[in-house]
């Protein structure tokens, strides 16, 4: 209907008196109604004609993004951080420089009583346990009872002293008679030198007898016949007990207690051969025990080992500990540390160490933001400063924060 009403005659323009619309409008008044809308729809079909082409003409095209730089590149073996990189606003360098390194040896140690002040009471014969006088953990002073035995043995060995006393005593007899006899002439010599051989037969008989008598401990001459007494030879506590009361003991190189005096014991230490330079007698020593995590002890070096153990290239080292109140007990793991004198060493911060699987490396700074990787020896740790033992020189820098970006 658009085009048809808009089927004017070429050249005339529009809303002339003799225009056919006019005539339409006249004869048609429906078709003349329609006319405004008719304009309209015309109008807006231009519109979506036209609308598409001048719509995208308007739209300006957007421009293209420019590239942006990769955040590292390789040339050769070094990493190169070009510019505008944001690598470069997280890269830390530093110089690296001699400073003075405290280190502190560290090796593993069992606690142990001294010797001196551990005994184990072993009865020098076999026989009946008769009583125990202290139970374990019993405390003990030097010559307290400590076991009542009974023995045949013993019995034997008193007969056997007995006897040789009064074999002696004999002789002492007869030698005095025959001395005042020949002494005035009546008896003769050879039986004066037969009373005197007598005499010292006898005596080395007894003495023999005694000797006996004592290897069994000075208490057995107490008592009687087969009883005798074992006594404590130290002050302590009873630790172990092996023995039970009116049982039988047969077995002399078995103890059947041990007592000892566990108010200071000591730290047996195995130092490595490489360390043993640092470690001399009177120096003061660190201890940290596993059962007690949280307890630090200080004791002394009271002996360096004489003999390198050849299975471990090691040295048994000893250090005299206090223990008043008696948590250290033979046996205790525990570690030492010994304080090497302080020396001059390289060292970087730790969080400049980039851990490989096979190696340990940093990033050396060659200047215009070209970094070096390289792999380093690490030595001694000490607050939060890592030891260089070979990869780096004085001088030279280094990345100390950011360096796991290169790799």
């Amino acid at each position: 209907m658009t085009r048809f009403l808009a089927s004017d005659r070429p050249g005339r323009p529009h809303g002339h008196p003799h225009d056919r619309p006019h005539g339409l409008h006249q004869r048609h008044p429906l078709l003349a109604a329609a006319w405004p809308v008719g304009g309209l729809l015309i109008s807006v079909a231009m519109a979506a004609c036209n609308g598409p082409a001048e719509t995208q003409a308007a739209v300006a095209t957007p421009a293209t993004a420019a590239p942006q730089p990769a955040p590292v590149r390789r040339e050769g073996n070094l990493i190169v951080v070009p510019e505008g990189s944001p690598l470069r606003e997280r890269l830390q360098v530093a110089e690296i420089a001699l400073q003075p390194l405290q280190t502190r040896l560290s090796a593993p140690a069992t606690i142990e009583a001294e010797p001196e002040k551990l005994v184990r009471i072993t009865p020098p014969v076999a026989g009946r346990l008769v009583r125990l006088h202290h139970q374990l953990g019993d405390a003990v002073k030097a010559g307290d009872a400590l076991i009542t035995m009974d023995s045949s043995e013993i019995s034997s060995v008193r007969a056997e002293h007995a006897k040789s006393q009064a074999a002696l005593l004999h002789a002492r007899q007869e030698f005095d008679r025959q001395k005042l006899l020949f002494d005035a002439e009546i008896a003769a010599r050879k039986d004066y030198e037969a009373a005197q051989q007598s005499l010292a037969a006898a005596g080395a008989d007894a003495r023999a007898a005694s000797d006996h008598l004592s290897q069994l401990g000075a208490a057995v001459q107490e008592g009687s016949r087969g009883s005798y007494v074992v006594k404590s030879p130290i002050s302590g506590r009873v630790v172990e007990m092996a023995g039970s009361q009116g049982g039988y003991w047969n077995d002399v190189n078995a103890s059947v207690m041990t007592v000892a005096d566990l108010r200071k014991v000591w730290l047996s230490a195995s130092v490595s051969e490489r360390d043993l330079a640092h470690v001399d007698v009177g120096q003061q020593a660190h201890i940290a025990l596993a059962a007690y995590p949280d307890l630090q002890l200080q004791g002394r070096v009271q002996y360096v080992g004489e003999l390198v153990d050849t299975a471990t290239r090691s040295v048994k080292v000893r250090v005299a500990v206090d223990n008043p109140e008696g948590r250290l007990r033979p046996g205790m793991f525990a570690r030492v540390g010994f304080d090497a004198p302080a020396r001059q060493a390289l060292m970087v911060p730790a969080a400049a160490l980039l851990q490989g699987q096979v190696s340990t490396r940093v990033f050396v700074d060659k200047g215009g933001w070209r970094f070096e990787p390289r792999d380093v020896q690490v030595g001694a740790q000490q607050d939060g400063q890592a030891e260089i033992l070979s990869g780096l020189a004085a001088g030279e820098r280094v990345v100390v924060n950011g360096g796991v970006l290169l790799q």
